[in-house]
């Protein structure tokens, strides 16, 4: 039988559009051209302005031959030009892949080779590194200096032009156009691996369009909220709120130096409403002096991800005047697509309470259709009592196409019709999810499994510890134990056995250290703690 809702009913033109968020941006440019989008020092630019300048810089690099599918890199910190740089590329049809700044000249060189790089952008301050990276790369992109007003530190210029000159000869009106496919590329990331080369998640339009918006109604953000740039413009695009702000004009506020001082003075300046982070960023606020703090203009919401912040930084965070919302995600879901969506009834709860539940991952983005706790090996869920294990799953429109040039990775990813994290969770009664471990961060002890997280957030409790961070050591006996690595906080005094004591009293006894390394933390420049780093260092123990 015909279904006549699909008889002469046909897709076109004037009810079919493809989903990209560049809409989003003409869209603000077009409503509010005199709102201010972008804060930089003592700069201003309104929406119009930044409108016009991503299309000069589309038509620059459409005039030098880029288009669709071509690769341009850009080596630079949260600065308006990278704001830019999500845009401009975008609008022929190329693809921007951001690079970590704090990667060796290998892995760049790796990465420009692997993307096809077609043309560099460099800020100033990384022009050695992006040379070094040149010289052993394979491919030969052109080279774009930008030259940022308000960095006066050292660094040569690489490029044959800089970008003020480049996007000058560009078309303020260039005519560029939506995808034909919203499944066609927007974005390469590559993930920050700990072993082996990194794979490169490619993001597509409708995916960049959906979490844009998922963290406009996630955040609730309107048109009076300023975002304070804080996390990376090159992990995961910003969480994608590169393109989310233009959603309701809001306006960016960029921050080239994330120290506490810089952070509380924009937030006092600006009248910061939102930022993000992971628990690196949230204890350089709650560790702040009293000479880096200012008071804080109204509540700032603050997104908290990257790595399970503690409960008791939570609670700490909170109260200093922040809200917390805790998101969870990976590279691979575009940034955050978890989100501990709050119910009112638990503001009663005990202050230790409410961190405790607040720092559970949560249920899924309005854009995200499923997420799921399932036996890896079975595909069955687990059952939701807060206790099994299993392996957090995702499914929908915000997930990766995949890996690049990877179809062997890409495909274990998306075994049995879920996106594989190999982040270990529970699933409560009430559908909330969450985290207990990597997979590869799991202790096995004496055939018990130990949650390097739970005993991490007991670490966090002690008041004179400032960071912690659990892996284990091997052990004749046990096969493996807890061994924490700590950070105290200035003129702290703890010993091993203070630690442990602190930990037995909050933990069941096997779950507690059983050495304890006073050092600083290595991290990644998203705030991860690099624990392949402290599993070597406990080996040798």
């Amino acid at each position: 039988m015909t279904n006549p809702y699909e008889t002469g009913l046909d897709k076109n033109p004037a009810n079919h559009q493809p989903l990209s968020p560049l809409s989003f941006l003409k869209r603000a440019a077009e409503v509010y051209p005199d709102k201010i989008a972008v804060v930089h020092g003592s700069l201003r630019r309104d929406y119009a302005t930044l409108y016009a300048r991503c299309r000069k810089l589309a038509s620059a690099l459409s005039e030098r031959g880029l288009g669709l599918g071509d690769t341009v890199a850009v080596i630079a910190p949260n600065i308006p030009e990278m704001l830019e740089l999500h845009y401009g590329p975008a609008m022929t049809g190329a693809v921007v892949n951001t690079i970590n700044t704090r990667l060796d000249a290998a892995a760049i060189g790796f990465m420009l080779d692997h993307g096809e790089a077609k043309a560099l952008f460099v800020d100033r301050e990384f022009a050695g590194l992006a040379k070094d990276a040149l010289a052993l790369a394979k491919v030969k992109p052109f080279v774009i200096d930008i030259d940022d007003e308000f960095y006066d530190g050292p660094g040569e210029k690489i490029g044959e032009t800089d970008y003020e000159s480049f996007i000058a000869k560009g078309d303020p009106h260039f005519n560029w156009q939506l995808p034909a496919d919203e499944w066609q590329a927007i974005s390469l990331n590559y993930t920050s691996g700990t072993t082996g080369n990194p794979k490169g998640v490619v993001y597509h339009h409708r995916g960049a369009y959906l979490l844009g918006m998922g963290n406009i109604v996630t955040a609730g953000m309107t048109g009076h909220s300023v975002y304070l740039w804080t996390v990376p413009m090159f992990h995961c695009n910003g969480w994608c709120f590169t393109w989310s702000l233009s959603v309701v004009a809001g306006t960016h506020v960029c921050l080239r130096r994330v120290t506490a001082a810089n952070i509380f003075a924009a937030i006092a300046d600006h009248k910061v409403t939102h930022m993000a982070g992971a628990p690196t960023v949230m204890g350089f606020l709650i560790n702040a002096t009293a000479e880096e703090k200012r008071k804080l203009p109204n509540v700032v919401n603050y997104f908290a991800a990257a790595a399970p912040p503690p409960a008791a930084t939570i609670r700490k965070l909170e109260a200093e005047g922040f809200n917390v919302i805790h998101v969870y995600g990976l590279t691979e879901t575009y940034g955050p697509a978890v989100v501990n969506a709050w119910h009112d009834e638990w503001d009663a709860l005990e202050t230790d309470k409410r961190a405790e539940v607040k720092a559970r991952q949560g249920v899924n983005y309005v854009v995200l259709e499923g997420i799921s706790v399932r036996d890896p090996e079975t595909m069955e869920e687990v059952p939701r009592d807060g206790e099994t294990m299993g392996e957090v799953m995702f499914r929908g429109n915000v997930t990766m196409k995949g890996y690049l040039k990877n179809p062997k990775a890409t495909a274990e990813a998306f075994a049995g019709g879920w996106f594989h994290s190999g982040d270990l969770g529970v699933w409560h009664k009430d559908n909330y999810i969450q985290l207990k471990d990597r997979s590869k961060d799991i202790i096995i002890s004496g055939g018990e499994n130990i949650s390097s997280i739970e005993v991490e957030d007991a670490l966090y409790r002690h008041p004179d510890i400032l960071e912690a961070a659990v892996v284990a050591r091997p052990d004749e006996k046990w096969g493996e134990t807890p061994c924490a690595f700590v950070t105290l906080k200035a003129g702290a005094t703890l010993t091993e056995k203070d630690v442990i004591e602190h930990c037995r009293a909050n933990l069941a006894h096997f779950k507690c250290p059983k050495t304890v390394v006073f050092t600083e933390l290595p991290k990644t420049s998203t705030g991860k703690v690099q624990k392949f780093k402290l599993r070597e260092t406990a080996e040798g123990l």
